[in-house]
């Protein structure tokens, strides 16, 4: 089947794409990605070279290209990684989430909607629940858990959500929906915690920790999150939801620490910052839905799965080094400006 991944240039879209590639060779994986700050053409440097593999470089709030392309490649599964995605940056800009998010989202389903699709998958995220309270480790997120958002970002992924849920309802799309705690994992972009401490810590940098560091994140390597969409896409039921989570809870503090200790750098390296605005304290997914209907359990403990991420920043620092000195932004114009 032909397979439409959007946001596949970004951390989780790029390893569900080489996930596809190893584990589906029978398929044909078309890449949209417009390729913002978060959007590296590098990641997809191997998965160029096959021949079942296609890179458009479209915007998805960009109905006319995105007509085009379903009018070309006539997809059987759209599967929407494409988003605006780090909450800093929308506390300080929401509108731009809103319409990568929200509107960006309409007009995937409505393509979906005019030419036809098996199946448009929606990847989303816990953060839509908003977050729980440190004093009760007995408490997580189920498929249930109302929606109680944090920020912009939450808002609006949780704003698509309840859109695609209604396109179901409403035209009959066939949809399914997953919301997966915090990823790790190779391809992570240099902003966010764990790369942002390996290549600080690497270079003897601060390492910048909110508040006391005391919020719990329930971390999912991101090869497991891949396993799990691609069962979902394949098996799950039309109109559900699914929680995808890693059953790995560690607060911010305890990663750093560790991050430390892996490269022996000392802990006076730590620097405590300013707490981000509305910051969530805790989040923690129930994966039982997951389980029982798909056979879904992670595979990868933290322990494991921060050695291999390491390990692969390691080798790979020239990918990471790129992005932080601004080099990854012209890639694209030394890989395509002339054709």
């Amino acid at each position: 089947m032909t397979v439409i991944v959007t946001g596949g240039a970004g951390f989780i879209g790029g390893n569900f794409i080489y996930y596809m590639l190893k584990n589906h060779p029978e398929d044909r994986v078309v890449c949209v990605d417009c390729l913002t700050y978060a959007g590296n053409l590098s990641t997809l440097k191997e998965a160029m070279e096959h021949s079942n593999f296609r890179f458009c470089k479209i915007n998805i709030c960009d109905r006319e290209a995105v007509y085009g392309l379903f009018e070309e490649e006539h997809p059987d599964v759209v599967i929407n990684f494409a988003a605006e995605s780090h909450v800093d940056r929308s506390i300080e800009n929401p509108e731009v989430f809103l319409q990568t998010n929200i509107l960006g989202t309409a007009v995937m389903m409505d393509a979906c909607r005019k030419y036809g699709i098996r199946r448009y998958h929606q990847v989303s995220t816990d953060e839509v629940y908003g977050d729980l309270p440190l004093d009760r480790p007995d408490l997580f997120f189920t498929e249930e858990t109302p929606i109680h958002t944090s920020s912009p970002y939450s808002s609006s992924k949780a704003g698509a959500d309840l859109l695609v849920l209604a396109y179901h309802r409403t035209y009959g799309l066939p949809v399914t929906i997953s919301r997966c705690s915090n990823n790790y994992g190779p391809y992570h972009f240099p902003e966010k915690l764990i790369p942002l401490m390996i290549a600080n810590a690497l270079a003897d940098k601060p390492l910048p920790v909110y508040g006391e560091g005391l919020n719990v994140r329930d971390w999912l390597y991101v090869e497991d999150h891949c396993r799990a969409i691609d069962l979902i896409v394949r098996k799950g039921r039309v109109g559900e939801v699914y929680n995808v989570g890693g059953h790995n809870e560690m607060r911010n503090i305890d990663i750093v620490k560790l991050i430390c200790k892996e490269f022996g750098k000392p802990e006076s390296l730590i620097t405590h910052v300013t707490d981000r605005k509305g910051h969530d304290m805790r989040y923690a997914i129930n994966p039982t839905k997951i389980y029982n209907e798909l056979g879904w359990l992670p595979e990868t403990k933290f322990a494991d799965g921060i050695k291999k991420t390491i390990r692969w920043y390691l080798e790979n620092r020239e990918w990471w080094e790129n992005i932080i000195n601004g080099e990854y932004q012209n890639y694209y114009e030394r890989m395509y400006g002339n054709r």
